[in-house]
């Protein structure tokens, strides 16, 4: 099951609501006020996240079961976990950047 939960843009321009993800090196804003599901993603130089996540908008969408999901994918970003109950992972799709997320709670 894919439910559509975001779209990451990336930019430059600081927004007054960031909130910085540790080992990341991305400042994330915007998809939890955002009647749309818009997240304003800005990098530091040295964020070791794929050059496709720093300059190609991606969809993210919630799944039940990532193991499921990636399953034959190409993989961009290993599973892993930005903030408490949440597990996230990137497939490249068509050149494109997709973030499948499976949550452990009720997702924002």
């Amino acid at each position: 099951m894919l439910e559509y939960h975001h779209i990451g843009i990336p930019t430059s321009e600081r927004r007054p609501d960031e909130r910085y993800l540790e080992g990341y090196g991305v400042f994330v804003a915007g998809f939890d006020s955002s009647p749309y599901g818009v997240e304003w993603m800005r990098f530091e130089p040295d964020s070791p996240l794929p050059d496709l996540v720093k300059t190609v908008p991606h969809v993210a969408f919630r799944v039940d079961d990532l193991a499921a999901e990636l399953a034959g994918k190409e993989i961009l970003i290993e599973p892993n976990s930005p903030s408490e109950g949440v597990t996230v992972a990137f497939i490249v799709d068509d050149g494109a950047p997709i973030e499948l997320m499976q949550f452990d709670r009720p997702p924002p």
